[in-house]
């Protein structure tokens, strides 16, 4: 876990996508046990009802489970499906966006390729 960066977005966004990250880069594996609410508040100084709506949004998307008077588990399955997530996102935050100014700007597909190309060498 590390520090939460305020970057205008509501904290309990934050403390989902930290946790997200955590599975996806497999500190948090499938089946294991994921941090209290009262644990998530007192390490990020935050009042445990906002930690718990962070960890309850990833339950509505069935990325964790609770096991009734132990905790909170991460689902089989859910770096699968967090990486799809991201992938989509990564595909309409960055390629559509991409795209759409190279052709305002008149690059071509084959100079666009060349970019990232390029950019991959650096």
């Amino acid at each position: 876990m590390g520090f939460l960066i305020d970057d205008g977005r509501p904290i309990y966004m934050q403390i989902a996508e930290r946790i997200e990250n955590d599975i996806i880069q497999g500190e948090l594996p499938e089946e294991s046990q994921v941090p209290s609410t009262n644990q998530f508040a007192s390490f990020y100084l935050i009042n445990p009802a906002t930690a718990a709506k962070g960890v309850n949004l990833l339950v509505d998307q069935e990325i964790l489970y609770k096991k009734r008077g132990i905790g909170m588990f991460v689902a089989s399955g859910s770096r699968v499906k967090l990486m799809e997530k991201r992938k989509e996102q990564f595909f309409e935050q960055y390629v559509v966006t991409m795209i759409r100014e190279a052709e305002k700007l008149g690059i071509t597909t084959e100079q666009l390729t060349d970019m990232i190309l390029r950019g991959d060498n650096s």
